[in-house]
């Protein structure tokens, strides 16, 4: 039987809004608290969901509201060198969404405050105390809450995380810079297409989402470190003239960075990956997300993961104890997330391959989809589900 009746949750960007509206609809009193002093709307670029994180939100009613903000990629291509590459796809399984994701955030924000969810803002984490009867979270501003359990979504800085374990380790740097935008572009591509994309000097990747309109995000090789506040520091033109001399021989990265301007620039900042996290939880605080774990974005998983990891958390702490609903979190959702990590760690693309290996790869290409077993590779991964009204078994707990 749930000992929980309240939670705090910490952060308020993908994770954080969907856990704290599974756990209004599971009875427990979820509040989320945000260090930025307001929604984080213009946050990130274009993301992928995958058919299993849209399902996800079906369960707290905001699959329908991504849907109608998303444009669904039925078809998917590789592109080497310019030589394309259609890719094989799952069969019967919902079309990949690709959405903005400030608009993603604005909308699991809205549906959590339709929930019920109450949001407050210039609420950065410092400490919390804990005893018998709950935790209490101290923010920079002076203020405190406290509730029963503490979750922390606040990403792969996360501060939760170090309360945890001050030993736990880092996001890993892929040495790679994110950028995207949303052009107006003449590529014959059809609209509900994909194409992932080894140019001659980086990776990229582009979508078609219809009237001319295409979605393309960049993997800048970089060996310098920048944060996402510190890459945004630089003027727009600057990363400009690098995205031009980097994709600019490229046929479709050429035209879809000469279409870029600086209006439309998305400027991401460093890309990560986490480690395995040793500790999820200690006493009345556990982690969920990026914060505990954030596949390469290779995976195309990362938001899908959080999503449904917040829901389990929810349906754990509804139906059983706290100490035991956190064991069983764990148990439902590490080998999962490590396995997606695994298996996208070893297609990152922080290099691109040089003339020599496009010519075998687009040798061999062909051969390895036509052998290529995707339900073995994808089908664990895209047919999950969350059967929300199952009871979380007290027998997933090993003692």
């Amino acid at each position: 039987m749930s000992t929980t009746r309240s939670a705090l949750v910490i952060g308020g960007g993908i994770a954080g809004p969907v856990a704290a509206t599974a756990l209004r609809k599971a009875g427990i009193d979820a509040r989320v608290f945000e260090a930025y002093p307001g929604p984080a709307f213009n946050i990130g670029s274009g993301l992928a969901l995958a058919p299993n994180g849209v399902a996800a939100l079906d369960v707290i009613d905001a699959g329908d509201r991504v849907r109608d903000i998303a444009f669904p990629i039925s078809e998917m291509a590789l592109s080497i060198g310019g030589k394309i590459h259609q890719v094989p796809g799952l069969p019967e399984v919902e079309p990949l969404q690709m959405v903005d994701r400030s608009e993603l955030h604005r909308t699991l924000h809205d549906q959590a405050v339709a929930a019920g969810v109450p949001f407050e803002y210039n609420k950065r984490l410092l400490h919390v105390d804990e005893d018998a009867d709950g935790v209490t979270a101290h923010f920079a501003d002076g203020s405190t809450a406290t509730a029963d359990v503490l979750i922390g979504a606040d990403g792969i800085r996360s501060t939760v995380r170090e309360l945890i374990d001050p030993n736990a380790p880092g996001p890993d740097y892929t040495g790679m810079l994110g950028f995207g935008a949303m052009v107006d572009c003449d590529l014959d591509i059809p609209a509900g297409s994909m194409v992932f994309a080894y140019g001659h000097r980086a990776y990229y990747l582009y979508g078609a989402v219809g009237n001319g309109r295409f979605m393309w995000g960049a993997n800048l090789p970089s060996k310098q470190y920048l944060s996402l506040s510190e890459a945004r520091a630089l003027p727009a033109e600057h990363w400009l003239k690098i995205l031009r001399d980097t994709y600019g021989d490229d046929t479709a990265g050429g035209a879809l960075v000469r279409a870029t301007n600086a209006d439309n620039l998305e400027v991401v900042g460093a890309l990560h990956i986490m480690p395995p996290v040793p500790h999820w939880y200690r006493g009345r605080m556990v982690l969920v997300g990026d914060s505990v774990h954030a596949p390469s974005n290779s995976s195309g998983q990362g938001a899908s993961l959080g999503i449904e990891s917040a829901i389990q958390l929810a349906r754990c702490l509804r139906d059983l104890p706290r100490e035991r609903a956190f064991a069983a979190y764990e148990q439902l959702r590490r080998s999962r997330v490590e396995g997606v990590a695994k298996r996208a760690a070893k297609i990152n693309h922080s290099k691109t391959p040089g003339p020599v290996a496009r010519k075998v790869m687009n040798l061999v290409m062909p051969v390895m989809f036509r052998l290529m077993d995707q339900e073995k590779q994808l089908g664990d991964e895209q047919r999950y589900r969350i059967d929300w009204d199952a009871p979380v078994s007290a027998e997933l707990v090993t003692a």
